[in-house]
């Protein structure tokens, strides 16, 4: 088993596994685990950083350039242990750089840099997506925390709500049973900008917003601390669980699985940004832990 990085104030303690630069636990100043169990009746991750692609992509491949690639849900970057570059007691830089594995399915020289910092009551991450090619390169990204579902402040779990900073009008992306962005939406579960949380709510996968119009969510029960967990960088989100699992997942993405069928070109795809040859594209989120907001 990889060691943990641990960083720690006098507020919050995050410990980080090098392999998949995953977030596997956060603990407020009494030592209480604010992230998931993670259980593996229902899901063993914690936090996997999404890279290259976000979700399913169709047969399993990305289309590019007229070539195919073999692609894994998710893609490959939660699965590869990324260097540590850079510690501090209070932040840590994880790395991961192209090699001939990544390439066969992604074909660019590119680095990974997730940068975890510790402010007060704040976990900051930062994603960094460096282009080392000589032409535009496409990708997408997300984060994808799983939260203690309920919190550890004796509130009961059916107690537990989200939040948004603004409204969410419209109707939910639909997921297929393949994991593929339905052609059918789904009804919104959001009132008054508040989600009451329930197992039923994800018996049909995650909830998704495409877009989304809030830059941050609070979380928590209707007494006790919440989280404020922000993403002011990412165009969707996705909520979800597995009904009866003791977490549940804020994920804010820079991309999208696959709409149903899709066999075009991988630069087309709905999500996929492009970051210019030399450049760097920097992706952020952020949880806090704050007082009861009533």
């Amino acid at each position: 088993m990889t060691d943990l990085i641990t960083i720690a104030n006098d507020q919050l303690t995050a410990k980080i596994n090098p392999h998949g630069a995953e977030l596997t636990h956060l603990h407020d100043a009494a030592g209480r685990e604010l992230m998931t169990n993670a259980d593996p009746a229902y899901w063993t991750g914690h936090a996997p950083i999404l890279f290259p692609v976000v979700g399913v992509v169709n047969e399993g491949v990305i289309r590019l350039d007229g070539q195919t690639y073999p692609m894994q849900k998710h893609g490959f970057a939660r699965h590869a242990t990324f260097d540590v570059v850079a510690q501090t007691d209070t932040s840590a830089t994880f790395r991961l750089t192209d090699s001939a594995d990544t390439r066969a399915a992604y074909p660019f020289a590119f680095a990974l840099d997730i940068v975890f910092t510790l402010d007060g009551a704040t976990l900051g991450i930062e994603a960094h997506i460096h282009n080392r090619t000589d032409a535009a390169m496409p990708a997408s990204f997300g984060f994808h925390p799983a939260f203690a579902w309920p919190l550890p402040y004796g509130e009961p779990r059916a107690d537990h709500r989200i939040t948004f900073d603004a409204d969410e009008p419209g109707t939910l992306k639909a997921i297929s049973p393949d994991g593929q962005i339905a052609v059918d939406e789904r009804p919104s579960p959001v009132e008054d900008r508040v989600i009451a949380l329930r197992d039923e709510l994800f018996a049909k996968d995650a909830l998704v917003w495409d877009p989304i119009h809030s830059d941050s969510v609070t979380y928590g029960a209707k007494t006790g601390p919440l989280l404020r967990i922000a993403f002011p960088d990412t165009p969707k989100l996705g909520i979800w669980t597995k009904p009866g699992a003791a977490y549940v997942c804020v994920e804010p993405w820079h991309g999208i699985a696959d709409p149903e069928g899709y066999t075009g070109d991988y630069r087309a795809k709905p999500g996929v940004f492009e970051v210019a040859a030399g450049d760097t594209k920097i992706i952020t989120m952020s949880v806090t832990l704050v007082p009861h907001e009533r």
